[in-house]
């Protein structure tokens, strides 16, 4: 018998525990249809800095340093050919984007396949997307040299630049891409 009311004395304490722990659970998050606020990621950047990662169409923002096809190449294979396939004909089902090289005419329809080739408007956003979200596994670790290179592979995988082609802050927003036409430039 004593061995039972233990039993019955720990299952009553575990019951009040649990009982207890409800209200604090509730308290600690929103309840349905309560607004949870916005995540805390990251942390605030002073003004300067965040300034200092602005890439704009024009190539304002661009940092120094430069990069070839060749470097890209090898850079491509390491970093990117996993999710986008070893010539960036897309590869992981479901990778929004995945495909990355074709110049095939942009049908303006849902659904058409959108590349650096047939859609993207600048090079200088290609940059500034490598530069701030790619690898997928370590977005923003790629040093300016190595997002130049990868920029210059891509945009020569795409037939936009020569083998030989060495890519800078200059030579990048001197580009003018075949989908440049089809944006609408918002006035400043």
């Amino acid at each position: 018998m004593p061995s039972e009311r233990r039993s019955a004395r720990r299952r009553g304490l575990l019951a009040a525990l649990l009982l207890g722990a409800g209200p604090l659970a509730a308290a600690a998050s929103p309840g349905l249809g309560a607004e949870a606020g916005p995540p805390r990621l990251g942390q605030p950047l002073p003004p300067a800095q965040a300034g200092s990662l602005s890439v704009y169409p024009d190539g304002r923002g661009l940092p120094p340093g430069r990069g070839s096809v060749a470097e890209g190449r090898v850079l491509y294979a390491q970093h990117c050919a996993s999710c986008h396939g070893a010539e960036g004909e897309g590869q992981a089902q479901g990778l929004n984007g995945g495909r990355l090289v074709g110049r095939a005419p942009l049908a303006l329809r849902p659904g058409a396949e959108r590349t650096i080739g047939n859609h993207w408007p600048q090079a200088s956003t290609l940059f500034d997307y490598i530069r701030r979200a790619m690898p997928l596994q370590a977005p923003g670790s790629l040093p300016p040299e190595a997002v130049y290179a990868l920029s210059a592979w891509l945009l020569h995988a795409n037939g936009l630049l020569p083998e030989d082609a060495v890519l800078d802050a200059a030579r990048l927003a001197a580009l003018k891409l075949p989908a440049r036409e089809r944006f609408i430039r918002h006035p400043d």
